[in-house]
């Protein structure tokens, strides 16, 4: 079996920046089995399956240890290898998703996606978390991720996170955010229980953090950077219950997996 497979960099206008995806295109579904020993291969943040549905697409996201709800950055990588390989006539992608239907829409050189908002609730403070993020948050919340809010974005480029720590927490991930010196907000991401130490650019944290950073600074419409190593914007806006997460995206590589039929 030969599977179209491209590997794309979301949430960056250069190569070599944001986060790197991978996508397959199917036209049968695999065993999840095996869509998980390919994420693993990958050892990417999130590898994407992609399935046509009439006009439409499923789409389904693992990490090198398991299958996860929602993910942004390989659903913006999706959306221009469909866009790019000819897939759809339209502006628009719509996917249908373990957490519902998601859009994306074309945009010159930038893909919106239309993700739902996640609002965070106030919530105790485990003591794993401050003692894995090595410092103190001003403020601690949580949606599906733990939102841990610093004062400055140096203190959240100078975090040293005790992984093994974060690790027994009860939730995917962690996000540490702060205002932003050139942006509304900066954010990192850490989910080491999902197989991942720290995610270059994380899209679906941003449907906690937009919520947040848009009630707290006052404004529907904020422009974010996740301050990893390899770096990447997001152009986003609050829309109610939904969220809008906008980024570039760019192609290194396009070719194909070979699976033996013994392995299905």
């Amino acid at each position: 079996m030969k599977i179209p497979y491209f590997e794309v960099d979301a949430f960056s206008s250069k190569l070599f920046g944001g986060n790197p995806a991978g996508v397959c295109l199917l036209d049968q579904w695999l065993p999840d089995a095996v869509m998980q020993d390919i994420a693993a291969e990958n050892n990417f943040s999130e590898t994407a399956f992609i399935m046509p549905r009439g006009p439409d697409f499923d789409l389904r996201w693992f990490t090198p240890a398991l299958e996860i709800d929602l993910a942004g950055h390989p659903t913006l990588a999706s959306a221009f290898v469909l866009f790019n390989e000819g897939k759809s006539s339209g502006e628009c992608i719509r996917f249908h998703s373990r957490s519902g239907e998601l859009a994306v829409t074309r945009k010159g050189d930038v893909f919106e996606m239309d993700f739902p908002s996640r609002p965070p609730a106030p919530c105790a403070v485990p003591e794993a978390l401050a003692r894995g993020l090595g410092k103190k948050p001003v403020e601690v919340l949580k949606s599906r991720d733990y939102l841990a809010v610093f004062a400055t974005e140096a203190d959240v480029r100078s975090l040293q996170p005790d992984f093994e720590a974060l690790r027994t927490l009860d939730v995917l991930g962690i996000i540490a955010t702060a205002p932003g010196t050139d942006c509304d907000f900066v954010s990192r991401f850490f989910a080491p229980a999902a197989g991942i130490a720290e995610d270059p650019v994380t899209g679906s944290a941003h449907c906690t953090l937009i919520p947040y950073w848009s009630q707290r600074l006052g404004k529907t419409k904020l422009f974010a950077r996740q301050i990893s190593r390899r770096g990447g914007e997001l152009f986003c806006e609050q829309m109610g219950d939904r969220v809008r997460i906008g980024g570039k995206a760019v192609l290194y590589l396009r070719g194909q997996i070979e699976i033996d039929e013994t392995v299905l």
